[in-house]
């Protein structure tokens, strides 16, 4: 939150509702609530970064919002910014809707038995499973993601949507409570509440439901970071590969993988699946599923195994 040491003074995590004011328009047209994302945005939290003071008590919500309404309401402020779902204050608010949800919901961190939750016949791929959360997809992005969640525990809201889309709907189908288990693991910040009811609505099990919008494993990276800064960062086995192949190395001639040091394959994977396929195959399943549940047959969903 700031050097606390060296006589520096802490930062203030009441400047993002500042920051707010000035929010950009981001993919699909919405509102951003903070200001222009770029590669630095994902290598380093841009908002208050208090997700983990808050998950471990450290923080009170309660005093948290009252603070934050106190900036807002300011004279500096009043009026001048964003406003929720998308700003810091409608963060909050999404924070105790999850908590809501959760505390009305028996089951709420599974598919089975829980009766907001879209019955899905995921799969339990462990091999799937091992290469998304070890960082082997064969896709940059995805993998440059795992990546930094491994090494620090923390990854950009828009990441773990990438990801976690790439891991259900997106492209391999496995099952959201995978996911969410390696997420509750592995970052500082999982809360119980938050984590699986994001992954609900990333898997479009609930919440949300536009399972024909999926997070591209390629273009969605590249949309923030043309340059692929983000991933030389956290892959360096690519560091040298140029912009033009640093999001699908696998198209880069010969002689370029080689001069770059890294040989597809050999250095780096191949891409584990093909996104245009699999893509087209998930939506056609969600489809199914959808119709399923719509015309009063969702059944219990799939018990947990390991398949493929």
């Amino acid at each position: 939150l700031g050097g606390a040491g060296g006589g520096k003074k802490s930062a203030n995590p009441f400047e993002a509702a500042k920051k707010g004011a000035a929010a950009k328009k981001t993919e699909g047209g919405g509102d951003a609530g903070g200001p222009t994302i770029d590669a630095s945005t994902f290598m380093a939290p841009s908002t208050t970064a208090l997700s983990p003071y808050l998950k471990f008590g450290c923080v009170s919500a309660r005093t948290f919002y009252h603070e934050l309404r106190a900036v807002l309401d300011s004279p500096e402020l009043k009026g001048k910014h964003s406003q929720p779902p998308e700003s810091l204050e409608g963060q909050i608010m999404w924070r105790e809707f999850y908590y809501l949800s959760a505390a009305g919901t028996p089951n709420y961190d599974r598919m089975e038995g829980n009766r907001i939750c879209r019955q899905i016949p995921w799969t339990w791929d462990k091999e799937r499973l091992a290469a998304w959360e070890e960082g082997r997809t064969g896709f940059p992005w995805i993998d440059a993601c795992m990546a930094q969640l491994k090494a620090e525990g923390w990854m950009h809201h828009l990441a773990r949507h990438a990801v976690a889309c790439f891991l259900t709907r997106g492209d391999l189908f496995v099952h959201w409570e995978a996911g969410a288990k390696v997420f509750d693991r592995d970052l500082v910040d999982a809360d119980w509440a938050v984590n699986n009811g994001n992954w609900m609505w990333l898997s479009c099990s609930c919440f949300f439901y536009q399972y024909f919008r999926v997070y591209g494993p390629v273009s969605f990276g590249k949309k923030y970071d043309k340059e692929g800064a983000f991933i030389r960062h956290y892959l360096p086995v690519l560091k040298d590969m140029p912009a033009k192949y640093i999001y699908e190395p696998w198209t880069a001639p010969m002689d370029v993988q080689k001069k770059a040091k890294c040989v597809v394959g050999v250095d780096y994977p191949q891409p584990m699946v093909d996104h245009a396929i699999v893509s087209k195959e998930c939506i056609e399943k969600l489809a199914a599923a959808y119709k399923q549940h719509n015309e009063g047959g969702g059944g219990s969903g799939t018990k947990r195994k390991a398949d493929k």
